[in-house]
């Protein structure tokens, strides 16, 4: 089993650099093989990624009122749910080696 404890704890501490042991882990885990020149690169991107993500944490957010959408006051435009195509199954069937009472028939695959 993998130690997502071990690589998700770091989520959680104090923003630091990750550790060249703990981006191994990470590359374990999301099945990546990197080489000893991308390490490096990986490194900086995520501890600057979890540098970010503890800054949002530390934010305060304590008087800001929790919205359902960016701009108060405006709706989403929707479109009218009415037909624009006919039924044209048929003409599309055409072009398929099997098919019976409107449906493709293919291959069993599966015992």
């Amino acid at each position: 089993m993998y130690d997502f404890e071990r690589v998700f704890s770091v989520l959680h501490a104090a923003p630091m650099a990750l550790t060249r042991e703990q981006i191994a882990s990470i590359a374990t885990l999301a099945r990546l093989d990197l080489t000893s020149s991308e390490v490096p690169v990986y490194q900086e991107s995520l501890s600057a990624i979890l540098e970010f993500v503890g800054a949002l944490e530390r934010a305060d957010t304590s008087n800001v009122t929790p919205m359902a959408h960016p701009l108060p006051g405006l709706t989403q435009r929707l479109r009218p749910d009415a037909i624009t195509e006919g039924d044209c199954h048929e003409r599309y069937q055409l072009n398929a080696p099997l098919t019976a009472a409107g449906l493709y028939l293919v291959p069993k695959v599966i015992e």
